[in-house]
């Protein structure tokens, strides 16, 4: 299936033909520019590493809500330190997480 750009919005859009006009702005047809095999490869690579990082997100919120409980629960120091650590790592790897994001976006590495 081939990949379609939108010249005015950047939206991607799959398929043999482009669409009449752009589900996203709304552009007719002729604005819609057919990617090279190379750059329609990068954005079915992108999905799939952005879909990842999505889905890493989404369980550090669960670590984060875990380790929440753990440092509520209080049963001993040591524990307390295990979530805290827990907790602020996964803070940490979201953002980390946001910001590769963010870079992806600003590549093209998106579709």
């Amino acid at each position: 299936m081939e990949k379609w750009r939108c010249t005015v919005c950047g939206y991607i859009y799959d398929g043999d033909t482009p669409p009449e006009k752009c589900p996203n702005c709304g552009a007719p047809r002729e604005k819609f520019e057919k990617l090279e095999e190379k750059a329609a490869q990068l954005i079915e690579r992108s999905r799939l590493s952005n879909g990842l990082h999505i889905r890493l997100y989404t369980l550090l919120d669960e670590v984060a809500e875990v380790a929440q409980k753990g440092v509520e629960d209080n049963l001993d120091p040591r524990c307390v330190e295990i979530f805290t650590q827990a907790k602020e790592t996964a803070a940490l790897i979201q953002q980390r997480v946001k910001a590769e994001i963010q870079t992806h976006i600003g590549k093209g590495k998106w579709g």
